[in-house]
């Protein structure tokens, strides 16, 4: 019951989500042309009939002069009657509709937000500073004006929820390279922090059209000692990659030794071929060669 109670109020608020829709409205410039013959006729009644001019002629002008409206290119009008929703004009210019019709004017420009920086748990816990830009606009103007209160703050209050969630759900940075992070992985973050934006901004008829993270630090109490961790990583990662091509580099050397038989080694021989090669691979200095005067053994 539970489970069909929730299904049926999923319904009714999907069903109640407004949906924008053409509105009837006449181009402006034909009413134009319809306007002019009336202020020569009332013209004309003034010197012959003046109280009839004022009777009829003076009461059609000034409704016709009061359904008279201009659209910007990229604004739109979402038209009411006495609060009732009754469709958008979205062609640009002069534009005529019935008096008693309300226009409610909306920008369907893109807009540009850039995210105050926020600090925010990564995945492991580090306290870091993240912000992000994002480039949004107005798709479906009934929903902008009448399922939300001010799709404006909407907005700003949704990107601000969604940074904080797309910041706590990967670390900010892997010196191993093997995990999505928010410092290296820009492609997938980004990615996913439009894909949340748009999941949180559709009911109120809002798209993003890009996003991406501008600012992204440790947090200042954390971040020398996060420096040093990566210094110390990347040294131990160095020297990792070093000793794995010196062991190579030596087995080499002693496989190519014996299958060309340039010298016959003993376990003795071998073992000290080792350290020696070992030494001047791995070693910060320059090796200083002795040279033997004795034998090997001496």
């Amino acid at each position: 019951m539970a489970e069909l109670a929730g299904r049926g109020s999923s319904e009714r608020g999907v069903l109640n989500a407004s949906r924008e829709r053409p509105a009837r409205t006449v181009s402006g410039y034909w009413m134009l042309l319809a306007f002019l013959p009336l202020l020569a006729l009332g013209a004309a009644l003034l010197e012959w009939e003046p109280g009839l001019a004022w009777a009829i002629v003076l009461p059609a002008s000034l409704f016709l002069l009061s359904g008279f409206y201009t659209l910007q290119p990229n604004q739109v009008a979402a038209i009411t009657l006495f609060g009732d929703y009754r469709g958008t004009d979205r062609t640009a210019g002069l534009r005529w509709m019935l008096p008693w019709f309300s226009r409610h004017r909306i920008a369907v420009r893109a807009n540009n937000v850039i995210s105050e920086k926020l600090k925010v748990n990564d995945l492991r816990g580090n306290p870091i500073e993240i912000a992000a830009n994002v480039v949004w606009r107005v798709v479906d103007t009934a929903q902008a004006l009448f399922d939300i209160d001010d799709y404006k703050r909407f907005v700003l209050v949704q990107i601000e929820s969604a940074v904080r969630a797309i910041g706590a759900r990967y670390p900010y940075d892997d010196i191993e390279h093997m995990e999505t992070t928010l410092r290296r992985s820009h492609e997938i973050v980004n990615r996913e922090l439009r894909e949340e934006l748009n999941a949180r901004l559709s009911v109120a008829g809002i798209t993003v059209d890009e996003c991406g993270l501008t600012h992204l630090a440790y947090a200042p109490e954390i971040a020398s000692a996060m420096l040093r961790r990566q210094q110390a990583e990347a040294v131990i990662a160095a020297r990792q990659k070093l000793v794995e091509g010196a062991v190579g580099m030596v087995e080499t050397a002693l496989h190519m030794l014996s299958t060309k038989k340039v010298v016959e080694l003993d376990d003795e021989r071998r073992a000290a071929m080792v350290s020696n090669l070992m030494v001047v691979l791995c070693g910060e200095r320059e090796a200083q060669p002795v040279v033997n005067a004795g034998t090997l053994y001496q």
